[in-house]
């Protein structure tokens, strides 16, 4: 078994401002430093509209495709700016979380990485935020459970920033369990170890400024990883955000790349005790372009090792 990367150009149409951290070039360094890995190419698909809609009610996407411009830019809010290629940019990376599961779930690959932006853990049930539209890895759930049929989904994110939407879209979903560390504090605010969703079945990992890749590895370790295995998957999908490293220009954090391939390879180690090693991973954040392509090449790594 191999790992799959699924990918597509059109997630370099998606153009932001000059100076915006959440830049063409991000994706373009991670594939760069993927490319000697020799992985298995998919072309994202555009997702369905009814998958879609599994997670964002139809009145929200109509809004986003009136706002979207024909030319030029569009400004959701402070952070998030919508190009004329924005929105099939998203639907491609949406694509790409269910063409994973789909093919994680077939056997026809170990476990998948998902090479895609815009990213999509801080888009709400119903709000475009945080350089986020539509919240893939809480639809990759959705699809999973209630297309496949599976009893239990667990999503991991090691972002640096709380995966809000993440959390809002899954927040009654009782199948689901979300583990999600983030700095504390630090944009959006969100992520108090208090939030714990509607059946108990949401995990918050506050981190201080400063905190380290030992720190991380206490707190997943005596917390974070019980729970997963208590919770006894039938897949895990992971918000790979690679902002967490002491490198980063948005965050605090000072996590090495031996620390996300440290991470990966215990998420891993417990899918193949939990569920045959099936894993989807897909791109969140990562702003410092040389530490992004860095951890996202010992995450893939991590990756290909689990699939052997």
């Amino acid at each position: 078994m191999q790992t799959a990367l699924i990918t597509h150009a059109d997630c370099l149409d998606h153009v932001t401002p000059e100076g915006h951290p959440e830049r063409l070039a991000r994706l373009e360094h991670v594939l760069h430093a993927l490319a000697p890995l020799n992985l298995p190419q998919i072309t994202a698909p555009l997702a369905a509209e009814d998958d879609v809609l599994r997670v964002h009610p139809a009145s929200y996407l109509a809004d986003l495709r009136r706002t979207a411009p024909k030319s030029g830019a569009a400004q959701i809010d402070a952070d998030t700016w919508m190009s004329p290629g924005t929105l099939t940019a998203a639907f491609r990376a949406a694509g790409a979380v269910v063409r994973a599961v789909d093919m994680v779930l077939a056997g026809e690959t170990g476990n998948a990485f998902c090479a895609t932006r815009p990213p999509g853990h801080h888009a709400e049930t119903d709000t475009a935020m945080g350089f986020c539209f539509i919240g893939n890895t809480a639809l990759a759930a959705k699809y999973a459970l209630d297309h496949h049929g599976l009893n239990r989904v667990a999503v991991v994110d090691f972002d640096v920033h709380h995966g809000n939407g993440t959390q809002d879209i899954l927040w009654d979903e009782k199948r689901s369990l979300l583990v999600t560390s983030q700095q504390m504090p630090l944009w959006p605010g969100t992520g108090r170890a208090d939030e714990a969703g509607a059946y108990d079945n949401i995990l918050n990992i506050p981190l201080p400024p400063g905190s380290d890749g030992e720190d991380m590895k206490k707190a997943y370790s005596e917390t974070a990883f019980p729970r997963l295995l208590a919770f006894d998957p039938d897949l895990i999908i992971i918000s790979a955000g690679f902002d967490a490293h002491r490198d980063d220009p948005l965050a605090q954090l000072d996590w090495t790349t031996e620390d996300f391939a440290w991470i990966t390879e215990q998420i891993c180690a417990i899918a193949a005790k939990c569920c045959n090693g099936r894993v989807v991973s897909t791109l969140e954040g990562g702003y410092d372009l040389t530490a992004l392509a860095a951890a996202a090449h010992a995450h893939v790594q991590e990756l290909m090792k689990a699939a052997i």
